[in-house]
């Protein structure tokens, strides 16, 4: 109870949520209210949910990037051509495809065809990525790139499980307002004709 013998915070919560004894609550009201109650409820649980997926997906990933990695060679380049100027507002993962040049470890030279920063120049030395037949590959996730697709799935996770949920809790509604205005209409039925009496 809270001080001067007024209604406890939870008491006052419930009231709210429609299952106080108020005479003016009906029974409809109190299961909307319970179903309310019911999505919110399922809603806080799935924010849990929505953790552990977004840390299994970073997981899984990092995992393969690992893997990956380690099948992969990292080599010193150079750009046999220039590409075009950087572009501040695509930040500095924007890259353009041009050919380059680089030395095997047995000093055979080889070209190949690489995406590189824009920016760079001709001649100007970059980093390549070589799979086990000495290919040129498509280089590995930055570590940490992982944790933001992990996040992004977790979110979107989250975010589908809310919409969802306020649907089916929408759609629980319906049939309860439909109910409830059918009983508004009987009872002012009954009640009507009495009122249009006295008022004559």
């Amino acid at each position: 109870m809270s001080s001067g013998g007024g209604p406890s915070w939870g008491l006052m919560l419930a009231r709210r949520l429609g299952f106080g004894r108020s005479p003016l609550r009906r029974r409809l009201d109190r299961i909307q209210s319970l179903v309310v109650l019911t999505a919110v409820l399922v809603a806080v649980l799935m924010i849990p949910v929505a953790v552990t997926v977004s840390s299994r997906v970073t997981d899984s990933i990092e995992r393969s990037d690992a893997v990956r990695r380690a099948t992969l060679t990292q080599v010193q380049a150079r750009a046999l051509e220039e590409t075009p100027p950087a572009i501040p507002e695509a930040g500095a993962e924007a890259t353009s495809r041009v050919r380059v040049s680089w030395t095997d470890p047995a000093g055979w030279l080889h070209e190949g065809r690489a995406n590189v920063p824009l920016g760079t120049a001709k001649d100007a030395e970059v980093t390549i990525w070589l799979d086990q037949s000495g290919a040129i590959a498509t280089p590995p996730r930055r570590p940490g790139d992982g944790a933001a697709v992990g996040g992004a799935v977790g979110l979107s996770t989250a975010m589908v499980s809310w919409l969802l949920i306020a649907g089916l809790a929408r759609l629980s509604v319906v049939p309860l307002d439909r109910r409830r205005l059918r009983d508004w209409d009987r009872e002012w039925a009954s009640v009507g004709p009495r009122w249009r009496h006295r008022s004559t």
